[in-house]
């Protein structure tokens, strides 16, 4: 019987992982870059101009917006840790996207390596 961890690693073994500094490029370079952690998670912090779809509801969302029709959109995705990208990574092959890239490591590796993090700005408190 195969647990979450053996799902991520076969995810892993399908996907194309990049490091957060082959991401910076990726990233100008993409379409979409999609977060694909809860929303909580991206409130707390995101990579800049990423569009938040959580990983639950990645294939219905995907599947809705028109502008995610084209299967050969650059996508660019990221989780807290990367296990959840892969899973979605593979998700989104499953569906015919061909240009599909995950960041090793995700959010936290990202922040991690210094890169660039928007937070919202908390209301003045006076």
């Amino acid at each position: 019987m195969k647990n979450a961890h053996d799902l991520v690693t076969a995810a892993k073994a399908r996907i194309r992982e990049i490091s957060p500094d082959e991401a910076e490029q990726a990233i100008r370079d993409a379409d979409v870059l999609l977060d694909v952690r809860e929303a909580e998670e991206f409130a707390a912090g995101h990579i800049p101009g990423a569009l938040h779809i959580s990983r639950g509801m990645l294939e219905f969302r995907m599947s809705s917006m028109p502008e995610m029709s084209s299967r050969d959109l650059n996508i660019v995705l990221y989780c807290k840790t990367s296990g959840r990208a892969a899973l979605a990574a593979c998700a989104l092959q499953d569906m015919g996207y061909s240009h599909v890239k995950s960041i090793a490591g995700g959010f936290d590796a990202w922040a991690a390596a210094g890169k660039s993090v928007e937070k919202p700005a908390l209301p003045p408190f006076e």
